[in-house]
């Protein structure tokens, strides 16, 4: 059995002389593709600087750059193909992609809800780069808004990277969106303690921190009657309402509190308890037999010591 070797070599030469006349195509297609390069980089500059100059946030001038860059290079992309490829023509590859556009769509379902929402946010302007937001259970400052997602830097320098949609269709709170931050600690005086004059002493300190906003002017409301204490709702403002700024201000008028009030004899008290046993009650308490705190209905409590040598006294005389 002989081995006919002929139509494979004519196929890999047909093969072969195929691509050595393929190759000005490829490299036309290349130096084509680089031009696009160049000139969606020219775009995107372009674009940048014209959205600063319209007075627009950094971060869509960097998106539209981006986007405007992207569709330079898809056509490109296109472009480059017809040319390396004769026989595809203009009509055929946007027909494929008319056709492809379907499933590419349900396959990038997510993709582009983030990008729509990432446009839609830049746009908006919810929140900006430099902003210190909580979203779910990360909070952070703002370091950049992207296409598909927002980058979170947290307060313990870790970088947490949202998905637009989150972002858009839940809650965020933006703590910097104003320029003022309201504040509150809470203060807990005696029972003892007359609380006019308290709120008295922590107006007069708090007017002597700088960090403390004059106006709008601080508070000391009664919150509750505690268990062991009355306990006061200390308000004050903050300018700028940064973390660092809140995180501050709270240490010194917590300090500064800490301070002055003992200093005026007001009492801040800790917390106490008080609990009794059944065989620690006293005569004067009653029918312990009657007593049932803490014991099931019909069960009989524990006798105390002084009811046991009692009863033993008793069966000594006996």
């Amino acid at each position: 059995m002989t081995l006919e070797l002929t139509p494979i070599l004519t196929r890999l030469q047909n093969m072969l002389q195929g691509f050595l006349t393929a190759i000005p195509n490829i490299l036309i297609g290349l130096i084509v593709f680089l031009l696009f390069v160049f000139i969606s980089n020219l775009v995107r500059n372009a674009v940048h600087a014209i959205a600063e100059r319209a007075g627009q946030p950094r971060g869509i001038a960097l998106v539209f750059g981006r986007i405007a860059s992207w569709a330079v290079l898809t056509l490109g992309l296109l472009v480059s193909l017809t040319i390396i490829i004769p026989t595809l023509t203009a009509a055929s590859l946007f027909g494929a992609l008319g056709v492809s556009g379907v499933a590419i769509g349900f396959a990038f379902k997510d993709i582009f809800q983030n990008l729509l929402a990432g446009l839609l946010i830049l746009i908006t302007r919810p929140f900006r780069i430099g902003d210190q937001i909580v979203s779910g259970n990360h909070e952070g400052t703002v370091e950049d808004i992207q296409v598909r997602a927002t980058m979170l830097r947290t307060y313990d320098n870790r970088l947490v990277v949202i998905p637009n949609s989150e972002l858009y269709t839940n809650r965020v709170v933006v703590n910097t969106a104003l320029d003022k931050r309201r504040l509150s600690v809470n203060i807990g005086i005696g029972y003892g303690d007359d609380i006019a004059h308290a709120k008295e002493v922590i107006l007069r300190e708090l007017a002597q921190i700088d960090t403390v906003l004059k106006d709008p002017a601080p508070q000391v409301l009664v919150k509750e009657l505690g268990d062991f204490s009355v306990n006061l709702d200390v308000r004050f403002w903050i300018d700028p309402p940064i973390r660092r700024e809140a995180n501050e201000a709270q240490d010194r008028v917590l300090e500064t509190l800490k301070k002055a009030l003992p200093a005026q004899g007001i009492d801040l008290p800790f917390p106490t308890q008080q609990v009794l046993f059944h065989n620690q009650t006293e005569e004067t308490d009653g029918d312990r037999t009657r007593q049932r705190e803490g014991w099931p209905a019909g069960a009989t409590p524990p006798r105390s010591r002084r009811q046991a040598e009692a009863d033993q006294q008793e069966r000594r005389k006996a």
